[in-house]
């Protein structure tokens, strides 16, 4: 056996596991943190503020049904992109989702900039058969959610969590939360977050 260091840990697959994961962690921390300081990631854009109560609901739907699975929201900083989307995504739109919804795969189109493209009515033919609407689509229905209530004992308590890790919401948002989502189904809720996506976004290229 060599006498060289490296021979230690070449041959002992523990060790190497452990500084492989000692090195990954460094590298990542590295590129991380700096992140967490800079203003351009940690502060939301003009108009950008926490979900509101039917948002928030909505957004843990998506979540929830996997449609990120599907969609991304991130508008690279490509032309084509840009050009069929709109502005790229900014980190200033997403201060506010946890988790974030940004990602790289794409069965279905971006929805970084869905709000305000289709109406209400288009949006739920679509959850309930999206082949209505766009016969090629390969997407599963949800017809389900127009029949499934939002719990807003479960959103209330969401936004009390939420503040608790910084969200800005106040004790009025808190105490109005159920109120605000009374007598709304699941796709009540999710139509109103995709009708809300890239509304603050910067206009043009």
């Amino acid at each position: 056996m060599s006498d060289h260091p490296h021979a230690k840990v070449e041959t002992n697959v523990g060790l190497l596991a452990v500084l492989i994961a000692v090195a990954i962690s460094f590298g990542g921390l590295a590129e991380i943190v700096p992140l967490m300081y800079q203003s351009e990631t940690i502060k939301p854009l003009p108009g950008v503020k926490p979900w509101p109560a039917l948002e928030l609901a909505g957004r843990d739907v998506y979540v929830r049904e996997g449609c990120y699975g599907c969609h991304s929201q991130m508008v690279r900083t490509l032309r084509f992109e840009t050009e069929r989307y709109g502005h790229y995504s900014l980190a200033g739109e997403s201060v506010y989702d946890r988790p974030f919804q940004w990602g790289s795969k794409r069965t279905g189109p971006d929805l970084a900039r869905v709000g305000g493209r289709y109406s209400d009515d288009w949006h739920r033919a679509h959850l309930m058969n999206p082949r209505d609407v766009v016969p090629e689509s390969n997407m599963p229905a949800f017809p389900w959610l127009a029949s499934t209530p939002v719990d807003g004992d479960l959103v209330t308590r969401k936004l009390k969590t939420l503040k608790s890790m910084g969200d800005p919401y106040t004790d009025a948002d808190i105490r109005g939360a159920a109120a605000a989502v009374a007598g709304k189904t699941e796709m009540d809720a999710l139509i109103a977050y995709l009708q809300d996506l890239g509304r603050h976004a910067p206009r043009g290229d």
